[in-house]
């Protein structure tokens, strides 16, 4: 296991939190030395709902290893006597995983009746974050999904749903609109707000909806297998998806329809999907051919995450809104198969797969591109570089769990997107403007506007100072005339980097040694600047 200070899938424990922290009355047991319940604090902080985790510790000591004393059936009796969950989930840490004990045994030396327990013995090692909670997920629905009648009208299963996914409740709400809109019944959504009782129910609906590719395909594949229930998969992510993602649903539901001798679904009209049941569900198509938004059409756009958000987020820009796609990449190796498969003929270039995100960040220095879709760790590189960044997978920051309503999913997830492709483009030209006129006597000197920027006061005037005395930029890059700086900070800030790494490399190419007025006219013309 590789540590580092970020990562861009947490440990199989938090995997497996993510899935017992959605659910009611299932409990999760870790058998870990005491600080592995910093998963309690990560819920606290991000989830924004008043309820606790449902996690205990059973504490693993040097001195109960050196006298043979496990605390693991004491700890499974207390959270019995407690909390009485219908479901207790007995997994290992990172360490407690190298002493290589039975916890199946363990946990049956408890009082607690073993039907309630399962035994995710997980190797923490070998297996992340998202694979845990898909396999984790998986065994719940076997244990508890019961043979039964299909419900009378249409209705499906939205089965992936888990805490702290990414923009979870919003999407959720958003498939829950369009499912009413089109006269389709919700029977169970899981994980989140399920608990065994609702896993015993998901074979009586028609169809199994799944959106995300990292969580609900083994669940849904089960079912399939097992009661003969039709999937329907992928993430309706932008317009033109969103509605054929209704279709493919309307012809599975209607052959289930049919076969039951029921009337069939029909298409409504598109402005019953609409929050005021009058427009159009979805302002992208016209929103994407106004002047605002061909201002920045055809610029280049890098993405980044997850396996579901990169290829709906590729299409998205490149199919809705017009944009360059220069490259993407996930950090989900398992799965770049899948994502290379998705976007064949939207790539340039190789997809990018590493889950190192320095590697990343050096993609995007070497790129610059005018807007990156990446996670909470290509925020913080395009924030070093002030390269626009918006944040669309997990990894994520606390900015990205809403108490709002802001969806990924569905047409208003299509018209969240837009506003932030935007927003993020023309993010710093305010800033820029007050740069080039003047702060019309709101005191916006130098200083304030570095400080803005989250550079030191002090860091500006050391590099400031250099410049002066040597006409050499501090990073050791070409010598500047005067002139030419001058014209340099006439641009804005937000793309100053980019106009002077790409004057130095014209410079270089035209054998000159140093850049001037003039050669920084040339190179604007040339770059088409």
């Amino acid at each position: 296991m590789r540590l580092a200070f970020w990562l861009y899938e947490g440990t199989a424990l938090h995997g497996i939190s993510r899935v017992t922290n959605s659910m009611k009355d299932v409990h999760t047991v870790y058998h870990a030395p005491q600080g592995d319940d910093y998963i309690t604090a990560t819920y606290t902080m991000l989830e924004r709902t008043p309820e606790f985790p449902q996690l205990s510790i059973s504490v693993v000591r040097g001195q109960d290893l050196a006298r043979g004393v496990s605390r693991l059936p004491g700890t499974l009796e207390q959270v019995e006597k407690h909390y009485n969950p219908e479901m207790i989930v007995v997994a290992p840490s990172c360490s407690t995983a190298l002493l290589q004990e039975d916890l199946g045994q363990l946990s049956k030396h408890s009082a607690v009746d073993f039907d309630k327990i399962l035994v995710y013995d997980v190797n923490p090692f070998r297996v992340q974050e998202h694979e845990a909670a898909e396999g984790l997920f998986t065994e719940l629905v076997k244990r508890a999904a019961e043979e039964q009648t299909m419900t009378e009208k249409p209705s499906v299963n939205l089965l992936g749903f888990t805490s702290l996914g990414f923009h979870l409740r919003s999407d959720l709400t958003s498939l829950r609109r369009i499912l009413g809109t089109l006269g389709v019944e919700v029977n169970v959504v899981a994980p989140w707000g399920a608990g065994m009782g609702d896993l015993r129910r998901l074979p009586a609906a028609w169809v199994n909806i799944v959106p995300y590719r990292e969580m609900g395909p083994g669940a849904a594949e089960y079912l399939r297998e097992k009661f003969g229930m039709p999937t329907l998969a992928g993430a309706p992510i932008g317009v033109n998806p969103t509605l054929a993602w209704i279709r493919d649903l309307l012809e599975q539901l209607n052959a289930i329809a049919a076969e039951k001798g029921i009337a069939p679904l029909s298409m409504p009209d598109l402005t019953e999907f609409s929050l005021d049941g009058m427009s159009a569900p979805s302002g992208v198509p016209w929103f994407a051919r106004t002047a605002d938004m061909e201002s920045f059409s055809n610029k280049r756009a890098f993405v980044f995450g997850d396996a579901t958000h990169t290829v709906g987020m590729v299409r998205f820009l490149k199919d809705e809104l017009g944009m360059q796609i220069i490259g993407a990449g996930t950090y989900l190796s398992r799965m770049a198969d899948w994502v290379d498969e998705q976007l064949e003929g939207y790539l340039p270039e190789p997809l990018m797969v590493t889950d190192k995100f320095q590697e990343v960040s050096r993609k995007i220095e070497d790129e610059m591109p005018e807007l990156v879709c990446g996670t909470q760790m290509e925020r913080h590189s395009c924030r070093k570089l002030d390269v626009p960044c918006m944040v669309v997978s997990t990894p994520t920051h606390i900015e990205n769990h809403l108490l709002g309503y802001y969806p990924v999913l569905g047409f208003e997830g299509a018209d969240v997107l837009a506003d932030r492709v935007y927003t993020s483009c023309k993010l710093g030209l305010e800033k820029h403007l007050i740069d080039f006129f003047g702060d019309a006597g709101l005191e916006y000197d130098e200083a304030v506007h570095s400080a803005d920027e989250g550079v030191p006061v002090s860091s500006v005037s050391a590099e400031g100072a250099a410049e002066n005395a040597s006409g050499q930029a501090a990073d050791g890059g070409m010598v500047w005339t005067p002139d030419a700086e001058e014209m340099l900070r006439k641009v804005p800030f937000f793309v100053r980097k980019k106009v002077r790494k790409n004057t130095e490399n014209f410079a270089r190419e035209n054998g000159a040694e140093n850049v001037t007025g003039d050669l920084f006219k040339q190179a604007k013309e040339a770059l088409g600047g």
